[in-house]
Parts: C-alpha cells; sequence; structure tokens
C-alpha cells in the first residue's frame, strides 16, 4: 500500500464540487434533482471567443509559450486593467495561470513560511483556508455577520492583524455572500491596512462584471494608490465570459512577486494551455455587449430568487449586489423536524434535507459562516423559480 502524504489532512475536498457532485449522481439514477450548486454561468462562451481558440489552432498555436502568459495576453490584461481599473502594470508585472485558484497559490507559495498568518473575511470563498495551508500558512477569520452585510469592517480587521500576518485576501463581489464593496467602504479598509506596512493585499475581482443596482466596482490598489507595491490585484476570464473550462487566470503585482510566482508555476504546470490563451485575448480586448447583458440577466433571477425564498418558513435571505450567489439564513429551520422525524440541527443537515426534496445546495459551514446555505442563481429562471418553491415547500414542511 502506498502511504499517503500527512499534508492531505491539512485541506478538504471543495464543499460546492462535492455538493455537485452529489446532484449529479442522484440525476444519474433518474431523480429530479435542481442543483443549485454550481460556481460557473449557465451561459456559453461566447462565439467571438471559441472562433478566435480555433483561428489560434489553424495558426498552429498548439505550443509551450512563456510560463507565466504569452506577450499577447499580457498585453492585453495590462490593457484591461489600465481600461476598466485605472491601473499600470507592464508586462513583467502580471502573472496568466491555469484559472484563478493557481494565481491565488503561486502566490501563497511564493511568500507564506511556516505559520505566518492569512486573514480570511468569513464569509469565504471555501478554497481560501486550504490554499493557505496547503502553502503552510495558517488563515484567520475575520467575522463578517449579515448585519454587516457580510462585509468585513474596518475595526475588525485592524483586531484580526498581528506581527505574523502577512496577507488579507479580500473578495469583491465576494462568493459565496454576493457583497460588494462600495468605494468608501474600501478606502475604510484600506486605511487600516496603510498602518500595517507588514500586510499586503490579495484581492479575488473574478465577479468584477457581476454587479447590481448601480454598483460600481473598486479595487483596492486603484482606491489607495499607497497599496499598490503591497498589493496582487486577481482576476482572470471564468465567470465574466463564462470561460470556467478555459482556465485562465491573471493577476498584476510587484516585480518580485510575479517573478516568484513565476518560478512556482514553472515546476508545477508550467504554462497555460496556448489556445486558452489566445481565446482569452479576445475576451478582454473584444466586444464587452454582451458581459453587460448576462449581468442584467442574473440581476433579474436575483430578483426572483430572493423574494421567493424569503418567502419560507423560517429562511432570511440577504439581497446579494453581486455575483450569482445567494446566501440565506436558515436558522429558522434549526431545531425543527422533518416530515420522517429527522431533527435539522445544523446547515449541513437543512442542505441534505433540501436534496431529499429536489434541491441541492451547500451548507454554510463549508463558507465559515452557519447557519446559513448558499445557491447559485446561475440556471434557467423557469429551474431557479422551481427550486425555491420547492425550498418553501421544504421549510413549510417542518415541524
Amino acid at each position: 500500500m502506498i502511504k499517503l502524504a500527512s499534508r492531505l489532512g491539512r485541506f478538504q475536498p471543495s464543499a460546492s464540487r462535492v455538493a455537485s457532485q452529489r446532484a449529479a449522481a442522484l440525476k444519474a439514477q433518474g431523480r429530479d434533482i435542481i442543483a443549485l450548486t454550481a460556481g460557473e454561468p449557465d451561459f456559453d462562451t461566447p462565439e467571438n471567443i471559441k472562433q478566435a481558440a480555433v483561428r489560434a489552432m489553424a495558426r498552429g498555436e498548439t505550443k509551450y509559450t512563456d510560463t507565466d502568459g504569452t506577450p499577447e495576453l499580457k498585453q492585453a490584461v495590462a490593457a484591461k486593467f489600465r481600461r476598466e481599473n485605472g491601473l499600470e502594470y507592464a508586462a513583467d508585472q502580471i502573472s496568466v495561470g491555469n484559472g484563478g485558484k493557481q494565481v491565488l497559490l503561486n502566490a501563497l507559495m511564493a511568500t507564506l513560511d511556516p505559520g505566518d498568518e492569512v486573514i480570511i473575511p468569513a464569509p469565504y470563498w471555501v478554497s481560501y483556508p486550504d490554499l493557505v495551508r496547503l502553502a503552510e500558512g495558517a488563515p484567520v477569520f475575520a467575522r463578517c455577520p449579515q448585519n454587516h452585510g457580510y462585509k468585513l469592517m474596518p475595526e475588525v480587521l485592524e483586531a484580526a492583524i498581528t506581527a505574523r500576518t502577512r496577507w488579507l485576501i479580500l473578495n469583491s463581489p465576494n462568493n459565496p455572500s454576493g457583497a460588494a464593496y462600495g468605494r468608501t467602504e474600501m478606502k475604510a479598509l484600506t486605511d487600516v491596512l496603510l498602518r500595517h506596512p507588514h500586510v499586503a493585499v490579495m484581492t479575488d475581482d473574478m465577479y468584477e462584471h457581476i454587479l447590481y443596482d448601480g454598483q460600481e466596482f473598486c479595487t483596492p490598489a486603484a482606491v489607495e494608490p499607497g497599496l499598490y507595491d503591497r498589493t496582487l490585484t486577481v482576476n482572470g476570464v471564468s465567470k465574466t465570459y463564462a470561460m470556467t473550462g478555459w482556465r485562465i487566470g491573471y493577476a498584476g503585482g510587484p516585480r518580485g512577486l510575479i517573478k516568484g510566482m513565476a518560478k512556482v508555476q514553472m515546476q508545477t504546470t508550467s504554462n497555460p494551455s496556448s489556445v486558452s490563451q489566445a481565446a482569452a485575448v479576445e475576451a478582454l480586448n473584444g466586444p464587452q455587449d454582451i458581459v453587460r447583458a448576462r449581468a442584467e440577466e442574473f440581476r433579474k433571477r436575483r430578483d426572483a430568487a430572493v423574494e421567493l425564498l424569503n418567502r419560507a418558513p423560517g429562511i432570511a435571505c440577504h439581497k446579494p449586489e453581486g455575483a450569482f450567489y445567494a446566501y440565506p439564513s436558515c436558522a429558522g429551520a434549526i431545531g425543527k423536524r422533518t416530515p420522517d422525524g429527522k431533527e435539522i440541527k445544523s446547515d449541513e443537515d437543512f442542505t441534505n434535507y433540501l436534496l431529499e426534496m429536489g434541491v441541492g445546495a451547500v451548507h454554510g459551514a463549508a463558507y465559515g459562516m452557519s447557519p446559513n446555505f448558499r445557491i447559485s442563481f446561475a440556471l434557467s429562471m423557469e429551474r431557479l423559480v422551481e427550486a425555491c418553491k420547492r425550498i418553501q415547500r421544504a421549510c413549510a414542511a417542518l415541524r
């Protein structure tokens, strides 16, 4: 028998992927399951982007590329940062990886020594703590409750910082809550960071273009230029352009850090797919109208989901400001019993019950805050409405 490494005990499989796989397995058995678990747009990759990949293959662009991105893609990323965020990055300040997750891990591997601390606002994307642990760091959780809009308060950030703190990971709009920081809110956080020069900030801006109700996107290095030299601004094409399977993430940051990240990537995966990089160039440089149109469709779904969920007994759903998730509280269901007599003791019990009732969701404990659950509204309006009605019926059946 091959002995497995002890490091595997530091982290867990992705809860959202596990929930999606459970729902898929039941579907395969013939069950009518509506999965609200997937963290990806249900739209197809735009045709102009797919055709750019076809042309790249026809030109023979199927060989190795530079480790952390082709010159063409780095140029497109630099232009995007300049155009949309007011940030200036040269080619040697840009890193391209196999999805945003690799970019984040590269940065953590390049900067953390054992025991170094990384502040992670909770609720958080399920992968952040495990990426930190994989790099031998220590995640430090900063609680962001619903009555604060699921947002990090300056005083909470201040209290979490120690001499061992290396990074703050900030995700806006947020997965799982949909919380998005306005400029004033972001400035309050950057003011705290200015007082602690040993702390860097790693942004996760993947949902930048999925914002609602006139909310304007902002990112720390643009809000506070004094943090430019200690900010890694991470983004990608997965959510904005429905390119999750193409696996392209990117970041802009200090030259020394970018060089270190390239060194890590060189000895792990080497370059991202050459064809995917060509497609990403078209995504960033090409027409952007479809991005706005799809964000509006997500808004309509959000409004429908929030209204329906708030009608479910025991559910309180905060209206998300961005992304395509809602993160309702199910506190009113805890302690009740299902029709077959099972007690709902936790949000995981609650999502297991929902699955029995034909709806796949992810329990809130996986995101660091309970009792909640996450739903994705990246599916058709018809199926979303039916899923929410099933949740209403499931909650009404509790006693």
